[in-house]
């Protein structure tokens, strides 16, 4: 979806809308009018994306929104300060990605990558759900990841306390989102809510295929020749953004649905694809879903009733 529908007067909350997808979905939603407001724990950051995003969309109409999804106390202060009578779309982007041991947790005592990744918008869902709920045809689009794939859930072990390793510690936090996101789809069918509930994922985004946006990403023309190999395979990450966008916006997305890129999951235009039946197992998700509301201190109904 190179050219998305009009976004004129809809509001859009794009966590971790400073950086990588998060910045490239925030972009092309101002370039299609939407009101765009940026969740990010720095500011200074998060001026830098905006003054990127004005650079290249006349007119765009965007917020910073201090928000630490690290610390759930926080967000339901977080989200009051929004002062909207009604948020369109949150896109669930922000996350934590650790390359390296030791594991390390969030001030609530989440292992990081689960408690910012999962927990952090499992919780904000709650407390945006009045707004959302306010909107004509309010959407939660939770981005997910290809290395979700190859991840099962330890229901047992949510917190990667017995055995940590930080690239399947990753992988199971973002399976959990999706599993989360496909869950809260059949909770609001179920409620008979006007919200819809849908998964998306970037497919393979690599920094040395995506446009440089100083001071935001810079992409040396050396880099990106050297990456033109990996571009048969993969792409960058404002292609990465297609996915969450078309999420977003296209009116012909259902519920439930997962969008990803079209050439085997990892590059190439939009297209709605088969979930795996892990990420939709809806015993897993029930479980998940009452942890989530115990070790987030969250009401189940997440508001939504």
């Amino acid at each position: 979806m190179r050219r998305p529908p009009s976004a004129e007067g809809r509001n859009v909350l794009v966590t971790g809308g400073n950086a990588g997808i998060g910045y490239f979905a925030a972009e092309q939603l101002a370039a299609a009018g939407a009101m765009v407001v940026l969740g990010s724990r720095d500011a200074v950051k998060a001026e830098a994306a905006m003054a990127s995003i004005r650079a290249r969309v006349s007119g765009a109409h965007l917020a910073h929104l201090p928000l630490d999804l690290a610390d759930l106390s926080s967000l339901k202060a977080a989200v009051d300060r929004m002062e909207l009578g009604h948020l369109d779309a949150v896109v669930h982007n922000a996350g934590v990605a650790l390359d390296d041991p030791p594991r390390r947790e969030t001030a609530d005592g989440h292992e990081l990558m689960f408690g910012t990744n999962h927990l952090g918008h499992f919780a904000l869902t709650r407390w945006l759900a009045p707004l959302l709920s306010a909107a004509p045809a309010g959407r939660v689009v939770t981005v997910g990841s290809f290395a979700a794939r190859s991840e099962r859930l330890d229901l047992d072990d949510l917190h990667s306390t017995r055995d940590y390793r930080p690239k399947r510690t990753y992988g199971r936090s973002k399976l959990a989102q999706m599993s989360f996101g496909f869950a809260l789809d059949r909770h609001l069918r179920a409620v008979d809510s006007t919200v819809l509930s849908v998964v998306a994922h970037p497919g393979g985004a690599l920094d040395a295929l995506t446009p440089s946006r100083p001071p935001v990403l810079v992409t040396t023309p050396a880099e990106r020749l050297r990456a033109l190999p990996a571009g048969l395979l993969v792409q960058g990450k404002d292609a990465g953004a297609w996915p969450v966008v078309r999420a977003v916006l296209d009116p012909e997305v259902q519920g439930g649905q997962l969008w990803g890129p079209r050439v085997f999951g990892l590059r190439g235009t939009p297209r709605c694809e088969p979930a795996l039946s892990h990420m939709t197992d809806p015993a897993a998700a029930t479980r998940l879903w009452a942890a989530s509301a115990e070790l987030t201190g969250t009401d189940p109904h997440l508001g939504f009733r």
